[in-house]
């Protein structure tokens, strides 16, 4: 039978950001400067796959320091971690590295500031997530108030209007923020945003470029896990430009093919912590049952490197 015909926008920048490719290459490097196994606080990035991988080569994830033993050295994730953390670690005079995504670093530095200069926080993200977890807990209770919605912008009790900052998480959509920011802006005039957007290059340059897909495509499927903050988000931007079926797949066995029957156009992004063999993964199921051409569509190029840490460069 003759397969049927498929154009695949296949969008670009995708996958791999800087600050997961140096993640990443800290856990390796961990293992092979100290041998296994290396314990990681919380996965190092979200990604299955990855976790996976670096797990098969000695490496053993954790929620919780304490889950760890003080002999061993101990990483913390890519989302950035209390201040509490490296306190406990260095009170048990434990080996740690920070493998904090030098983009979420700069907001921790930037809360830090606007606390020193008096100023109570507000911070933009979503409840629960490692990087709000991890930016909250860089001043003491009560000094940083977390807002996801314009709706939770009404409610927000604040010490002092006149006495406020703003930061935000890294990795959220960018159209909802400004939304959210307009609304702080309106309610608390006075109100100190940072110098330069929290939401980093890569969250923006991925949503930009669904963005010029999405009118185009019959569906589009975002190679990320359920538990990224990013990935999912490049659902939602989808959605919300011209694409009537966008969704959220791990690997190529999370396909469902039932719901693409009939379509001629497909979109194909990955989030910042999915490698590029699981966006290959997906292309080649989709070649195996339609006559498919890839036509890439670039919407930046991206140069940015983050070098990993002194302790960790190993001789050669």
């Amino acid at each position: 039978m003759t397969k049927p015909q498929l154009t695949i926008y296949l969008a670009a920048p995708r996958g791999f950001c800087a600050g997961v490719d140096r993640a990443i290459k800290i856990v390796e490097m961990a293992i092979e400067k100290w041998g296994a196994p290396v314990y990681v606080r919380h996965e190092i990035v979200h990604n299955k796959f990855v976790v996976d991988s670096l797990r098969d080569k000695g490496a053993v994830f954790v929620e919780e320091l304490d889950e760890c033993p003080d002999d061993r050295p101990v990483i913390f994730s890519a989302h950035g971690v209390p201040k509490s953390v490296p306190a406990a670690a260095a009170k048990r005079e434990m080996i740690y590295v920070d493998a904090t995504c030098p983009l979420v670093s700069k907001v921790h530095i930037e809360a830090e500031r606007h606390y020193d200069n008096g100023l109570q926080m507000i911070m933009i993200g979503h409840a629960g997530h490692p990087e709000t977890l991890g930016t909250m807990g860089q001043l003491p209770d009560g000094e940083v108030l977390l807002v996801e919605t314009v709706e939770d912008v009404a409610q927000v009790e604040v010490r002092d209007p006149s006495k406020l900052a703003f930061v935000t998480q890294t990795t959220l959509s960018v159209d909802d923020t400004i939304d959210i920011v307009a609304a702080l802006r309106e309610r608390f005039p006075a109100i100190v945003g940072p110098h330069k957007e929290d939401i980093c290059y890569a969250t923006t340059n991925r949503q930009e470029a669904v963005k010029a897909i999405a009118p185009d495509c019959d569906a589009l499927l975002v190679v990320g896990a359920p538990n990224s903050s990013n990935s999912k988000r490049l659902v939602e931007v989808a959605a919300k430009n011209g694409c009537n079926y966008a969704q959220l797949v791990q690997r190529a066995t999370d396909i469902d093919w039932r719901a693409l029957e009939g379509i001629s156009s497909l979109g194909i992004t990955a989030g910042a912590s999915a490698p590029e063999v699981l966006v290959n993964e997906v292309i080649d199921a989709f070649r195996d049952r339609f006559d498919a051409t890839v036509e890439l569509v670039e919407t930046a190029q991206e140069n940015v490197e983050f070098k990993v840490p002194r302790v960790l460069r190993v001789p050669a």
